[in-house]
């Protein structure tokens, strides 16, 4: 198996992201090793140790992804064994000689907690953990967008990354089989933040799985149960003109993506 590093003198997400994007075009198993904030070079220079060590015993040189400011370190990681891609030496010179300004390199700046959307971010966080499963309704209208489904159609991991990633207030409500009787109606609540709305769906068969995981061989697990309630929410869905996405065959990250793309929220962390 070949191993694949993602190095930084800061929190390497950046390098990860890159790397992580470049390597899922190929059908490979590797093995991932993160390593951030490799900040001196006698850092640099147990991580080149290790990297050595990984090419002795998969038989086969790593891949080395990082995005290094300091040019002392990055002389280091750039020796080691493996196959070395620096991002920041590939992008930094085009873009200099595009906008006619030198790069200032600044350790931690992407990431810093002194960026000026980091407490955007902090508060969405705050609020989504405060909102989550209709358990506060009292600050809907302090929302950027409520995510309504039934249980276990994604809407709480979804309203956290929203937030953390893009600094969106998310909150969420479940449909539950109480809201079902005879007929779903949107409850009044829901009703007059109508435009805020955002429905998840998602296929029953994989519903049915996930439910099962929490409750096995529970009603509220079954693979009927999750029909009907999936057949009540999405007619909702389409009577009330709510915009909706089924969540079955996305991840997380696409899923935030598409409800940004299709409702136009502007993202508050760049």
């Amino acid at each position: 198996m070949i191993t694949a590093y993602y190095i930084s003198d800061g929190t390497a997400i950046t390098s990860e992201v890159f790397g992580h994007a470049l390597l899922s075009l190929f059908e490979v198993e590797f093995n991932h090793v993160t390593i951030p904030f490799v900040e001196t070079v006698e850092q640099a220079e147990i991580v080149n140790k290790k990297i050595s060590e990984s090419f002795q015993d998969d038989k086969q040189r790593p891949l080395v992804f990082h995005t290094i400011v300091n040019l002392d370190v990055r002389k280091v990681i750039s020796r080691s064994i493996g196959i070395n891609y620096n991002f920041l030496d590939q992008f930094v010179a085009p873009l200099e000689k595009v906008l006619g300004v030198p790069a200032k390199p600044e350790k931690h700046r992407t990431h810093s907690i002194h960026e000026k959307t980091y407490d955007i971010r902090i508060e969405a966080v705050n609020y989504a953990l405060a909102n989550d499963d209709g358990s506060n309704l009292k600050d809907y209208h302090e929302a950027d967008i409520i995510l309504v489904g039934v249980s276990r159609s994604g809407k709480t991991p979804t309203s956290l990354y929203l937030a953390l990633q893009y600094g969106i207030k998310a909150a969420n409500y479940p449909f539950t089989e109480d809201d079902m009787g005879e007929i779903l109606r949107l409850p009044k609540i829901l009703r007059q933040f109508k435009n805020k709305l955002f429905g998840l769906t998602i296929e029953a068969q994989r519903l049915h799985q996930i439910r099962s995981e929490r409750k096995a061989n529970s009603r509220y697990a079954s693979l009927p149960q999750c029909k009907m309630e999936l057949r009540e929410v999405e007619n909702l869905y389409r009577k009330e003109k709510i915009p909706f996405l089924n969540s079955t065959h996305f991840s997380i990250e696409e899923i935030s993506a598409k409800i940004l793309a299709e409702t136009g929220l502007k993202r508050k962390n760049y």
